[in-house]
């Protein structure tokens, strides 16, 4: 048997923690001292102690704690359970991650306002190309929504022509057209031969993409988390210019590194149009 000061070094847990463990019934003591009122604990509650502990920092509440204990699962099932909720939590990481990556990219936009050159933003034609793609529905426009839904895409599609022997021959594009209410729907796209059938092998659509007369464009170098940075310059060259724009950007990928955003280098391509100016 161990004090319960042993027990909790042996456990990696503090003495005050046994003690609420205990007045909320989760882990009472193997023995109560009658006269001291000492408590007392068995090797044996490791395992009890064990799984409190594991389910508590996995984000249960206490109660779900003792709901999930008391059912006794086997460890196998509780293995499980832990790596689905081990799962949960790492994809709210992840999202919390990018949510930071977002908010700084946005304070250093906020620092750059009033010192965003417009001298970059090139005014173009860019020419119909037949495409390869396959598309998908966005809940928004939003990056934390189209990342998730986008890169999938672009995935399946590479693989699907590589099984199918189609060679893409040009740069990754990736377009946008509003779908019902707030949804986007988003293509995954890769410039392809000619004479591509219109449905290949792949399983993947073959279209053309149409021609944008003008297309107000900028490169952009670095993560797509900071694409606004861009974007508000294509803005600002627009309505400068007396131009305006004509539904979402196309974005071209220019060069593309697997292991570091930071040296990406997308091209994107916003139509524009001059407003109709009626004579006086």
């Amino acid at each position: 048997m161990f004090t319960i000061g042993d027990f909790a070094a042996f456990g990696q847990v503090s003495a005050r923690m046994l003690r609420h463990y205990d007045a909320l019934g989760l882990l009472r003591p193997a023995v109560v001292d009658e006269v001291t009122g000492y408590r007392f604990y068995s090797a044996d509650q490791f395992s009890r102690l064990n799984r409190i502990v594991a389910l508590k920092d996995l984000g249960f509440t206490l109660q779900q704690v003792g709901e999930i204990v008391d059912a006794k699962l086997s460890a196998e099932e509780l293995r499980g359970m832990l790596r689905l909720r081990q799962a949960q939590l790492e994809d709210e990481l992840a999202r919390s991650t990018a949510r930071l990556t977002s908010v700084e990219a946005r304070l250093r936009l906020i620092e750059r306002e009033g010192h965003m050159p417009t001298d970059d933003v090139v005014l173009k034609r860019i020419a119909p190309t037949r495409v390869a793609e396959l598309s998908a529905i966005s809940p928004s426009y939003d990056g934390e929504d189209i990342g998730p839904v986008l890169q999938p895409l672009f995935g399946q599609l590479f693989e699907r022509l590589g099984t199918a022997g189609v060679n893409p021959c040009g740069s990754p594009v990736a377009y946008y057209e509003q779908a019902d209410g707030e949804t986007v729907r988003v293509h995954a796209a890769v410039p392809v031969d000619a004479g591509t059938d219109g449905r290949t092998a792949a399983d993947v659509d073959v279209l053309e993409l149409p021609e944008i007369t003008q297309a107000a464009t900028i490169v952009h170098k670095g993560d797509m988390m900071e694409a606004d940075r861009s974007m508000q310059t294509l803005a600002r060259w627009i309505e400068d210019n007396g131009y305006r724009s004509q539904g979402y950007a196309r974005e071209v990928t220019l060069q593309f590194d697997p292991d570091n955003p930071a040296n990406w280098v997308h091209e994107f391509q916003i139509p524009v149009t001059k407003p109709v100016t009626k004579p006086s």
